[in-house]
């Protein structure tokens, strides 16, 4: 059974009623862990070692974070450039992250349609997520395709009620599968 860590970063997780969803929606389940940075580090003051060791210790990582501008949120930005150093995560001697599985949950105001080549917003969201993937590959980690809940001002109940049990069927599957079949990009 795969451990699963859940790194949420939502500055104003209090008014998002989607990232609320898919928290509650996992948050009893075995062998899974939610460590909400914006709770843990209010002053960005982030502790590296104590991350890092979480990291170790799992061997599913999810960043779990609203769609800002097209990234993450500024806290989860830094952790990424803080934890995930050189000679640990990457480069000679950074094998601690190799052949871990890693996705983005996102969640986003637009819906999942504006994010084409014909949409509003002229790139698809893996194209956004790029610099994701490509942190999980210089770490030698198997990136997943991302989950997304997208339309969240116009989403109902019933339609997040959906998407919160499509995300911990995901979790479930991960953490209990013998083999992943789902698609992911590792280093050769």
């Amino acid at each position: 059974m795969r451990k699963i860590l859940v790194l949420f970063a939502h500055p104003k997780y209090e008014h998002s009623e989607a990232n609320q969803a898919l928290i509650n929606a996992v948050s009893d389940l075995q062998n899974l862990q939610v460590r909400d940075l914006y709770e843990l580090y209010p002053d960005f003051n982030i502790n590296v070692q104590e991350e890092q060791e979480a990291l170790f210790e799992h061997d599913v990582i999810i960043w779990q974070h609203p769609f800002y501008w097209y990234s993450c949120p500024p806290l989860l930005k830094q952790w990424i450039d803080l934890v995930l150093e050189f000679g640990w995560a990457y480069g000679p001697g950074g094998i601690f992250l190799k052949n871990k599985y890693i996705f983005n949950a996102i969640t986003s105001g637009g819906a999942s349609e504006v994010y084409s080549k014909e949409g509003r917003n002229r790139f698809t969201i893996e194209e956004f997520l790029r610099p994701f993937e490509q942190t999980a590959y210089l770490c030698n980690m198997r990136y997943l395709p991302a989950f997304h809940v997208g339309g969240t001002h116009r989403v109902t109940e019933a339609e997040l009620a959906i998407k919160a049990a499509q995300y911990k069927s995901l979790i479930l599957e991960l953490m209990n599968s013998d083999q992943v079949t789902l698609p992911y990009i590792q280093k050769a």
